[in-house]
């Protein structure tokens, strides 16, 4: 009876494990909810984008995968509130993605804390 007890705990932890992982195995319900939530995302593109902004934002996904996901979530939202007027060509997109850069742009601050050091060319040092 210790053994089934001990089996069932380690096939309780592996799969905590591999849901904490991501392993696609871990779980085939939600596996299969991520897949329909794609399948309705890439839906609503190919009726919001033409060919040409498509392509761009796919070759997008490809270098900077979270600025294209912020990109796609921002058109479906406009999608879902009617929005948008027809499809949004590329030069729409470009548009967009400036929007959204400025929006998520990252200022950089360089502070330089200079300490003085008693150094042995200073003058006062009679």
């Amino acid at each position: 009876m210790a053994d089934e007890e001990l089996e069932a705990l380690r096939q309780r932890r592996l799969g905590e494990i591999r849901a904490e992982h991501g392993d696609p195995s871990a779980d085939p319900l939600q596996q299969e909810a991520k897949q329909r939530e794609a399948e309705i995302r890439n839906t609503i593109l190919a009726q919001v984008l033409d060919q040409a902004a498509r392509a761009r934002l796919s070759n997008l996904a490809l270098v900077k995968p979270d600025k294209a996901k912020a990109v796609e979530n921002y058109l479906i939202q406009m999608a879902r509130f009617g929005q948008l007027a027809g499809k949004v060509s590329e030069q729409g997109l470009i548009e967009i993605l400036e929007k959204v850069s400025q929006q998520t742009e990252k200022k950089t601050t360089v502070k330089f804390n200079r300490r003085k050091v008693l150094d042995s060319d200073e003058e006062d040092d009679y």
